[in-house]
C-alpha cells in the first residue's frame, strides 16, 4: 500500500532552510533525506514553479501574486532572505530544475499540486506533463487538496501515482480515492486516530500524515499503522526513524 520512503522532509529542508528552494533540498539531502515534499503552482505563463503561497509577502517580499507574474521574473525573486540573511538571494526554482536535481541525487518526491483558485485543471495538467517529460514518474507521488487538479493529472499521465490530500476525513473519502485511482490518503495527523487509520488501511490504501514534528507523536501514529509522514524537524526525526 505504501512502497515509498516513510519519513519525508517537509518543503525540502523543514525548519532548517527556506522552504521550497534548492537550498532546502540541499539541506534535506545533507541530513540524509532522500525523500522530500514540496509545493508547485503555475506562473502567469503556465510554468510550474515551487511556491506555497499564491500571494507575495511571506517567502517572497513585495506585493503581487504568482499567477500574475511571469516565470522568468519569479525565478529572479529572493526566496531566502525572509528565513535568514545567510540565504539572501536564494531564488524561486522551477519545477523542472527540482525534478532534475532530485533525479540526479536519487531523491523521491511527494509533489503537492497547489493550484491558485481557478487554475486547478491547468496546474494539474502542467505538473503531470512536466513530470512525464523529465521521465520522473517513478520517483514522484502527486498529491493535492484539489480533487479537480488530481483528476486532470490522472487524465494526462495516469501512470504517475496519486495521493488525495484532505485536512480531515470526510464521508466521501473512499469514493474520492476510488475516482482518482489513488494509492494513498494524505491527511492532517491532528484529526486522525487509530480507528480512522484502520479504516483507510482496511480499504487497501496507504496513509500519509502531515506535519509530524515530535518523535513521540511519530511513534504514536506509526503504532496506529500510519505508513509515512513528513516533518519539519529533520534535526529531531531522522530519515530512517521508521525501520
Amino acid at each position: 500500500m505504501w512502497p515509498y520512503p516513510k519519513v519525508i522532509a517537509h518543503r525540502g529542508g523543514g525548519t532548517l532552510a527556506p522552504e521550497n528552494t534548492m537550498a532546502a533540498l540541499q539541506c534535506g539531502l545533507s541530513h540524509g533525506f532522500r525523500a522530500v515534499e514540496f509545493d508547485v503552482m503555475l506562473s502567469k505563463d503556465g510554468i510550474p514553479v515551487l511556491m506555497h503561497d499564491p500571494l507575495f509577502g511571506r517567502t517572497v517580499a513585495g506585493e503581487g501574486n504568482v499567477a500574475g507574474t511571469m516565470a522568468q521574473d519569479l525565478m529572479r525573486m529572493d526566496a531566502g532572505s525572509w528565513f535568514s540573511k545567510d540565504f539572501a538571494g536564494e531564488p524561486v526554482p522551477s519545477y523542472q530544475q527540482v525534478l532534475e536535481f532530485c533525479l540526479k541525487h536519487g531523491i523521491w518526491m511527494n509533489v503537492e499540486i497547489k493550484p491558485v483558485p481557478g487554475f486547478e485543471d491547468a496546474t494539474g495538467r502542467a505538473v503531470a506533463l512536466m513530470t512525464r517529460q523529465i521521465n520522473a514518474g517513478e520517483q514522484v507521488l502527486l498529491s493535492s487538496f484539489s480533487f479537480d487538479a488530481l483528476m486532470r493529472a490522472k487524465e494526462c499521465a495516469p501512470e504517475i501515482a496519486r495521493g488525495f490530500l484532505t485536512d480531515q476525513l470526510e464521508s466521501d473519502w473512499l469514493q474520492r480515492l476510488q475516482a482518482l485511482s489513488a494509492i494513498a490518503l494524505h491527511t492532517n495527523h491532528h484529526y486522525l486516530n487509530a480507528d480512522l487509520t484502520g479504516q483507510v488501511k482496511d480499504a487497501g490504501y496507504g496513509v500519509f500524515c502531515y506535519t509530524v514534528n515530535t518523535p513521540a507523536r511519530a511513534r504514536e501514529i506509526v503504532e496506529w499503522g500510519v505508513d509515512a509522514f513528513c516533518t519539519d524537524r529533520i534535526d529531531l526525526i531522522t530519515h530512517d526513524f521508521i525501520a
